[in-house]
């Protein structure tokens, strides 16, 4: 990538910081798909699995479909795909795809959605007698269909082509502030367009760091002004509900109360990486007593705002880790908990109001 600093942008807390999509351009002839493109690429391959009945084309579709899954995903080359073998090289469990040869083997995270495409193909019985070789398709044909969708959606032929979708997933992560000795790792690969910069990374450096990548991509989809992301520690079940316990970055615990169905359709437990968001409507805001709280699903924070009508008022705070919050509260109760600019509270809700996303 060719680098070019910019102008620093400020942030709502008033901090100067650097917005990564502002800090580097695409050379031209680096042909890649935005972030639209992407979207519409994958809607018009979701559209062409689907619209066939018969048996052997809907195999062969769904097979394509998921290769397209992992190349958009992953950033890996065909190659390596196609001699996956899936019983060896992915694990659902912990939503991962091994990629690389023996001695430099790179384990590189995929999203839940992801994984659940790929359990329904593998698991199911389009998999039956393909075991170790779904993903061992004819080259020609997967370079034709990725091809022929391109068109269909609108976009250039040669924007299928899966060294297309590799760049795109590096642009991605970029211009999401992935950092660039992360991407080299996650494509293993040093090309010269990705060579301006070495840092070494832990395998844990960078399932983290894609991960929470993929965590905060999903919170910019929610209206909700308070947003969480972590990792599922523990799960309780009764008979019709579950309590999902998930700890953040910061270390502040959240307790989540869902159905059974949806604690399967997420496939959520200990391990799963997770994001959460609460609507500020739902959210109480107090001053703090002492030097923390023990209560469930409460994070200490300093206010950083108060905005005010006769009637409401939006109450915005930051923890020290860093975390954002808001609450919608009624205007009588800032002056009767007698809050204002820089005071010390807590922010609270019940499990009951956390929506929860698996990544």
């Amino acid at each position: 990538m060719v680098k070019k600093a910019k102008d620093n942008q400020l942030s709502n807390s008033g901090e100067t910081k650097l917005a990564p999509a502002e800090v580097f351009d695409v050379p031209d002839n680096i042909l890649h798909l935005d972030a639209r493109e992407l979207s519409l690429l994958e809607d018009g391959f979701r559209s062409w699995k689907e619209g066939t009945v018969r048996a052997d084309y809907v195999r062969s579709r769904t097979r394509a479909f998921c290769l397209f899954l992992i190349l958009r995903h992953s950033g890996a080359r065909l190659g390596e795909i196609l001699k996956l073998d899936e019983r060896r090289d992915i694990n659902l469990a912990r939503a991962v795809v091994y990629l690389g040869r023996e001695g430099r083997k790179r384990e590189v995270p995929l999203p839940q959605s992801v994984c659940r495409e790929l359990k329904g193909m593998i698991d199911g019985p389009m998999g039956v007698g393909l075991e170790g070789m779904v993903f061992h398709l004819d080259p020609g044909y997967v370079r034709r269909v990725f091809y022929e969708r391109a068109e269909k959606c609108g976009l250039e032929r040669k924007k299928g082509a899966p060294s297309v979708l590799r760049r795109s997933r590096a642009v991605e992560m970029l211009r999401n502030g992935v950092p660039l000795g992360v991407v080299r790792k996650v494509l293993g690969q040093s090309s010269a367009d990705l060579a301006a910069v070495y840092q070494e990374w832990s395998s844990g450096d960078v399932k983290n760091i894609v991960r929470r990548m993929a965590l905060e991509e999903n919170a910019l989809k929610s209206s909700a002004r308070n947003t969480f992301a972590g990792q599922v520690r523990s799960v309780n079940r009764d008979g019709v509900l579950a309590d999902v316990e998930f700890e953040t970055a910061e270390g502040v615990i959240i307790s989540s109360v869902i159905t059974l169905e949806s604690l399967y359709k997420l496939g959520l437990e200990p391990g799963i990486s997770v994001s959460a968001t609460v609507k500020a409507p739902l959210v109480a805001v107090r001053p703090l007593k002492g030097k923390g709280t023990s209560s469930r699903n409460c994070v200490p924070a300093k206010v950083t705002s108060i905005k005010q009508t006769e009637v409401l008022a939006e109450v915005s705070g930051e923890s020290s880790g860093g975390t954002q919050m808001c609450a919608l509260v009624t205007s009588w109760s800032i002056e009767e908990e007698g809050l204002f600019d820089g005071a010390d509270v807590e922010f609270c809700f019940k499990a009951l109001s956390v929506v929860l996303h698996a990544v």
